[in-house]
């Protein structure tokens, strides 16, 4: 071996970078203008809005799930544009994103300052040493106060323990709406040449061993409907070929013999395009190896060397999903059994890998452990509305036992609100047994509550937020540790009204049965035995008879029929139902509903169990 094959060597033509940006910051836009500018989007090409939320839920949410990659070449250099979720709920997102990248672009509004959704990932970023250019954007706004929001990132670095030369990041200024950027707010060049300059200058490029076998870190799974399964990943050594032989490692041992790469991808522009080979540095998305997980490393079958293995945020919560077993079931959704339910959770935790799947003792359920209420509910949504049908039950945290003690997950909780409402905040965590850590006044009319809470007070927590604060509120939350049982949180103090039979609702029942609590359904809705219909204003449960019609008798009072005047239904979100229901109950999903029901429907079977719960 000459002493050349352990020679550390530079590829300058490429750059890997992250995007870091809080929704509505402008990343879409500044990547879109990247494109264009670099010449990615041809002129016949229609220009796409938003390239990097695909997804409907993505767009709903205004939420960026899966991280994706874009492509620009500026001169002879290729970058890599890695986009990051900015959620917490998607932490293993993000640590995956930032492992193949070597640099990182913060993208802050110049009116907004820092929110504190970038918080999260700039902590992870920094963590992994890695070299960030700020970008200051929409400096053009009325609003926009860039030497203020420019304090106020130094303030958060230090906040994040960065240290001096992390603190040294050039600042840019842009209006990426106008493809425009500059040094300083009041003079923006004509395109974004001054953000390629800093964003080459900054970040490293790529190292790799000269004469080193090939390695590839899996560190995301996407699926090809025409070639499977996909592992993307960076390059960090080697050369890759389609249709060369690689072998899979997992924790250092090979899984199963070599296979071939039936195809090869690399990123451009906005997506993956076929290539033959790919060389250290390059992120490429392979075919053809079978049942390839993230976190294990694509090697030489002659020289298999593996790559240390991703560390992921561990679950904090689980909840069952289960096949509908209402009398309502399959009249709405395509997939109903519980081998489908199953396929397609098994295919969710493939890709997804803060996702875990457990067996229940019943065969009809699984048991599925996630990071967050958003990120299983998101799951939820997506499966319902991919046509599936099923029922889950209430989310609840993982608690584990140290030195005799019961410990459960906590979440550092940062809150953004106007003054105003800091007392209903403060009240609400309290309730939820959280304690306040620091408020900071901005003196801009809007105040920041830094609270530590027991994951489980979090549940359902962001809708009665939004609710208490008229939806200004900006919550986020990172995990914490765990720490000793906070005791019980009351989640609800009151019982509900459960429907004693099957049948259609009918308004002279409804209109009884009004002073009892507040009803979810309206007249004329297809009720069943055990399904949830109200809640009651007492603490009990109360069975009631939601289909009772008016006795007919052959006197016509004048006015009766006309006096029924029914309040409007509460119709939950997906959400608040996750939320509402008790140990007891479960939450049915059908691509067109979203209905309460106890877990035992039979009413006297449910009076004999809670019984058997006191003994």
């Amino acid at each position: 071996m000459s002493h050349s094959e352990h020679m550390d060597s530079v590829r300058t033509s490429l750059r890997n970078i992250a995007i870091i940006a809080h929704v509505d910051h402008g990343k879409t836009t500044l990547v879109d203008a990247m494109l264009r500018q670099t010449g990615t989007f041809r002129a016949h090409q229609e220009l796409v809005d938003r390239v990097m939320d695909s997804g409907d839920l993505e767009k709903e949410k205004g939420i960026t799930i899966l991280a994706k990659v874009a492509s620009v070449t500026v001169g002879d250099v290729k970058i890599n544009i890695v986009d990051t979720p900015g959620h917490a709920d998607f932490g293993g997102e993000v640590e995956r994103a930032l492992h193949v990248v070597d640099g990182a672009l913060l993208l802050v509004d110049a009116s907004e300052g820092p929110l504190p959704q970038t918080r999260y990932v700039l902590h992870k970023a920094l963590e992994r040493r890695l070299p960030i250019v700020l970008c200051l954007n929409k400096v053009d706004r009325p609003d926009a106060r860039p030497k203020e929001v420019l304090d106020e990132v130094y303030e958060l670095f230090m906040d994040l323990d960065a240290d001096e030369s992390q603190i040294e990041f050039p600042v840019l200024y842009a209006i990426s709406r106008e493809g425009r950027a500059g040094t300083t707010p009041d003079d923006l060049q004509d395109g974004l040449g001054p953000l390629f300059d800093a964003l080459l200058r900054v970040t490293p490029a790529p190292m790799y061993t000269e004469g080193h076998p090939l390695q590839v870190l899996v560190n995301n799974l996407g699926a090809d409907p025409y070639v499977g399964r996909l592992a993307i990943g960076r390059i960090r050594n080697g050369t890759i070929k389609a249709g060369s032989n690689v072998v899979v490692l997992r924790e250092g041992e090979p899984v199963g013999p070599p296979a071939r790469v039936t195809k090869l991808m690399d990123a451009r522009g906005l997506g993956w395009e076929l290539c033959e080979e790919a060389d250290a540095g390059d992120i490429v998305a392979v075919a053809g190896l079978g049942d390839i997980l993230v976190g294990d490393t694509i090697a030489d079958p002659a020289d298999p060397r593996p790559l240390p293995p991703l560390r992921i945020d561990q679950p904090s919560l689980t909840m069952q999903f289960g096949v509908n077993t209402s009398p309502l079931a399959g009249r709405e959704g395509k997939f109903l059994t519980a081998r489908h339910v199953r396929g397609r959770l098994e295919r969710e935790a493939l890709g997804n890998v803060s996702i875990q799947l457990f067996d229940t003792p019943s065969a009809d359920a699984l048991e599925v452990q996630g990071r967050g209420e958003l990120q299983l509910a998101v799951l939820i949504e997506q499966m319902r509305r991919e046509g599936y049908e099923l029922q889950v039950s209430k989310p609840e945290v993982i608690t584990k036992e140290v030195d005799g003690q019961l410990h459960e997950p906590y979440e550092t909780v940062t809150i953004d609100v106007p003054e105003d409402f800091v007392g209903v905040v403060t009240e609400q965590l309290n309730i939820r047994k959280g304690r306040m850590k620091t408020l900071t006044n901005h003196q801009t009319g809007w105040a920041r509550l830094e609270f530590k809470v027991p994951a489980r007070g979090l549940l359902g927590f962001r809708s009665q937020l939004l609710t208490d604060t008229k939806g200004t509120a900006i919550l986020h939350h990172v995990f914490a540790g765990y720490e000793s049982w906070a005791g019980q949180i009351r989640h609800r103090m009151t019982g509900v009204l459960v429907a004693d039979r099957s049948g259609a609702t009918t308004s002279y029942a409804l209109d009884q049965l009004q002073d009892r609590g507040e009803m979810f359904v309206g007249p004329g809705v297809e009720v069943y035995e055990g399904m949830i219909v109200g809640e009651n204003s007492r603490a009990d449960d109360l069975d009631v008879n939601i289909c009772k019609e008016k006795q007919k008798t052959n006197i016509r009072a004048a006015s009766s029929d006309e006096g029924i005047k029914l309040v409007p239904p509460l119709v939950m979100s997906l959400e608040q139902a996750l939320e509402f229901v008790a140990g007891d109950e479960l939450v049915e999903l059908t691509p067109k509903s979203i209905r309460l029901r106890k877990r035992i429907l039979d009413p006297n079977e449910r009076r004999r169990q809670s019984r058997k719960d006191k003994q």
